[in-house]
């Protein structure tokens, strides 16, 4: 069998003359946490990247569909990214929000023009997991409720707070956490008690965050939380209409709707800008991080003026929330979103390859389901399409080959056996060509 032809692209890496892989792995070793962890048996380093492609030391090139555990949302190095951090660097490369800088005030009125309704506050920090945890104060301390509902199979980031957010065990750790806070049973139409030839999906789903509400709070609650998309959980796609009916349950206890868009946002979905509109709903806060600054240490909570009063009541300070490169790239990449007309591409090249990977669920029968939007996609793999039980061996095999072809993508789900392929939103029609190709044969090899 042939092995697939990567497709030809206009680059040359510069020549690498650093640290071998071996010195930079007893470095690793020496220097840094094991709680560290590599991908693939044999690990990868990689030392440069252009656009949709990555780089080793030896100069053997990779195509990137994971894009940075999807954070890199333009590409790799985007020219007009690089060059608005470029500028801003020789500048001025950090000061505080103490005092005003045009940078972060032109950037908040760009993102902030992005949201409906009357989302339009921006606070920035480094990570989801801060902004997550912004969140959680803000909905407590403006509705002076305690209690929060997040969903089952959820993740929300990996500091203390957010910890208890996180509904799968290999996220956390046993110390105390979770303090008022609740999961309801994720919409999974495919592991689920309810599936798409339900036609009261959306509602029963639903209903048991009210039951949630009702038996596991004081019944006045602060906020619920999900992400639009399930990301680490593997892709978990809503049934249509649920989050309408869930966030009118939330409200009518006395809590906020929080969006976590981290991985679902910026035209990632194709269809939209953001994921919760593809539910057809408006949260009152908004998180997001990752692709927001294609690869840049940005995220920004997003919410009502009334709402962002609250933390006016003490003093909330982030020292480099809202640093002026990070500003700088973020501005910049909304304007490549809109110049590159990067959602309609997402949605074209989206639905190309779902299309082709639900061809190779015909041919194989280890792709249990293939789900996702735009391109935010999922591959389940299982061993059996009746009984649904889990194929964790054979995705991590298929990972494995599929990275010795040339193929870098991820893998997810609380059993490890969905594939994730969520790359740079600039691939092109010859790559998803050459990523299916590798599959094939990765899946054929098992």
């Amino acid at each position: 069998m042939t092995t697939p032809t990567m497709p030809a692209f206009d680059f040359t890496p510069q020549p690498y003359d650093g640290p071998s892989f071996d010195e930079v792995m007893e470095l690793r070793k020496r220097h840094l946490t094991p709680a560290l962890v590599t991908y693939y048996k044999k690990p990868i380093m990689l030392v440069e990247g252009n656009m949709q492609y990555l780089f080793d030391e030896k100069g053997r090139r990779y195509l990137d569909m994971f894009a940075g555990i999807v954070t890199v949302s333009v590409g790799h190095s985007h020219p007009h990214v690089m060059e608005a951090a470029r500028k801003q660097f020789e500048r001025l490369q950090h000061t505080t929000t103490i005092y005003l800088h045009p940078t972060i005030a032109e950037y908040g009125r760009e993102l902030a023009a992005r949201l409906p309704g009357d989302l339009s506050v921006c606070y920035f920090v480094n990570s989801g997991s801060e902004a997550n945890d912004l969140a959680m104060t803000m909905a407590r301390a403006y509705t002076g409720n305690y209690d929060l509902v997040a969903l089952r199979n959820a993740y929300h980031g990996g500091i203390s707070s957010t910890m208890g957010l996180t509904s799968h065990h290999t996220w956390k750790y046993n110390v105390p956490h979770s303090f008022g806070i609740q999961h309801a049973l994720m919409p999974d139409t495919y592991r689920g008690p309810w599936g798409m030839d339900d036609p009261d999906v959306a509602k029963k789903y639903a209903d048991d965050v009210l039951d949630m509400i009702r038996f596991g709070t004081s019944g006045q609650i602060a906020a619920f939380i999900a992400e639009s998309i399930q990301g680490v959980g593997g892709t978990v796609v809503f049934p249509d209409g649920y989050l309408k009916r869930v966030y009118e349950h939330v409200r009518a206890h006395g809590g906020l709707c929080i969006a976590d868009e981290v991985q679902a946002g910026f035209t990632r979905t194709g269809t939209h800008y953001w994921g919760f509109e593809t539910q057809g709903v408006v949260p009152d806060i908004v998180t997001m991080a990752k692709g927001i600054g294609n690869g840049a240490p940005l995220a920004a909570v997003v919410t009502t003026p009334e709402i962002a009063q609250t933390l006016t009541h003490r003093i909330h300070f982030n020292t480099y929330g809202g640093n002026p490169v990070s500003c700088a790239m973020g501005k910049a990449v909304l304007e490549v979103i809109d110049r590159e007309n990067i959602q309609q591409h997402a949605h074209d090249l989206g639905g190309y390859f779902m299309d082709g990977l639900r061809r190779l669920q015909e041919k194989h029968d280890v792709i249990g389901e293939v789900r996702g939007k735009g391109l935010m996609i999922g591959v389940e793999l299982v061993e059996d399409r009746r009984t649904k039980e889990p194929a964790a061996a054979a995705c991590a095999q298929v990972f494995e080959t599929a990275k010795d072809m040339g193929l870098l993508i991820g893998k997810g789900g609380l059993f490890g056996n969905v594939l994730r392929i969520k790359p740079p939103m600039c691939i092109q029609q010859p790559d998803v060509d050459f990523a299916l190709e590798v599959l094939d044969q990765a899946l054929a090899a098992l």
